[in-house]
């Protein structure tokens, strides 16, 4: 016995310098479970910024402060539209308005803390500020693509059935793929914020990113992680690689059916309803695979931020210009709701 509580000593010391011991989950003795209550949990997390260059401080202050402002502006200005103008209540304005909120509170999640940082020259998170900023990442990310592939279908049936697109994509049907969109994706948040719950922290509290999420947090546990990288597996397989297939299946009939077209004018038209979905997707899907796909260290933990911006701040800051501030409808309805701004 004096032995067993020698290494249950140690193996708290360790895990005061490092990681708990996994193996320390194999015992079953009462002095082991007062052991485990004996640790220090860790209170907060230090986030590493995005850049360790002091001189670029002012610069990505100004620079991130713009994106931010132009995310919301924009995305505030094309959901206002959309939601007073009668004319745009069709299901393609509707899934962009759904879009539009989606990428105001992707911006809002990450930003602000990252703004907080560059103004402070160093950022800290408490425990429950990093699980609640993982939690709506991963809501509005998983929202994000499954909205994608519901406007894919929403392409695909305007585009390749015509005839039938009132009845395929009737008002009841619309919403039922929004709420469909919200309800699945906050799901997911729930369970895999839930599973991080349940882990101990009690070690190493620098996390190697600008903002909280899985992949950077899960190292830093102290307890086993098996059962997160299982879910957070099955997760990225059904929101990142079904998604991506079930889009590409519906623009590969896309535009099999353009090419069927005999007018160039009517290929024109055609392409141009689609182009705009077809470069966010490509940019958002690719940046997103290449974040959860990556080795975990030397430069890719550098490159991992530059992309991470792209889908956290670029894409909701373009997706307005991309999407509908090129769109003749929208420009109308936005003179008509601010005729001084527009």
């Amino acid at each position: 016995m004096e032995d067993l509580q020698g290494m249950v000593t140690d193996e708290i010391c360790f895990c005061r310098d490092r990681y708990w011991p996994q193996r320390l989950y194999g015992f079953h003795n009462s002095s082991v479970g007062r052991a485990m209550n004996n640790y220090t949990a860790v209170e907060e997390f230090i986030l590493q910024g995005f850049s360790m260059d002091p001189g670029f401080q002012a610069f990505f202050l100004a620079f991130f402060f713009a994106f931010y402002i132009m995310a919301l502006v924009g995305n505030t200005l094309i959901f206002m539209a959309i939601s007073l103008n009668p004319s745009l209540h069709t299901p393609m304005y509707f899934f962009l308005a759904n879009l539009a909120l989606l990428d105001i509170a992707c911006t809002s999640t990450v930003l602000p803390k990252m703004l907080e940082g560059l103004v402070r020259k160093g950022s800290h998170i408490s425990y429950k500020g990093c699980l609640t900023q993982i939690f709506f990442l991963i809501w509005v990310l998983g929202a994000e693509l499954l909205l994608l592939s519901a406007m894919a279908y929403d392409r695909y049936v305007a585009i390749c059935r015509p005839l039938h697109y009132s009845m395929l994509m009737s008002r009841p049907v619309c919403v039922l793929l929004a709420v469909s969109v919200w309800v699945i994706s906050a799901a997911d948040s729930f369970v895999n914020t839930g599973l991080l719950v349940r882990l101990h922290f009690c070690g190493p509290n620098k996390i190697h990113h600008f903002f909280c999420e899985i992949p950077t947090l899960l190292p830093l546990s102290c307890s086993p992680t098996t059962l997160n990288n299982i879910m957070a597996v099955i997760a990225d397989v059904y929101f990142g690689v079904i998604n991506f297939l079930f889009t590409m299946v519906s623009y590969s009939f896309i535009i099999a059916s353009i090419l069927r077209i005999r007018s160039a004018e009517g290929k024109k038209r055609a392409f141009s309803t689609c182009s705009a979905h077809l470069v966010v997707v490509t940019l958002y899907y690719s940046t997103v695979i290449y974040t959860y796909v990556q080795p975990g260290s030397g430069s890719s933990l550098e490159n991992s931020k530059v992309v991470a911006l792209l889908y956290t701040a670029v894409s909701p800051t373009l997706n307005p210009l991309i999407y509908s501030l090129r769109n003749k409808d929208v420009k109308v309805a936005l003179r008509k709701v601010f005729p001084c701004v527009c």
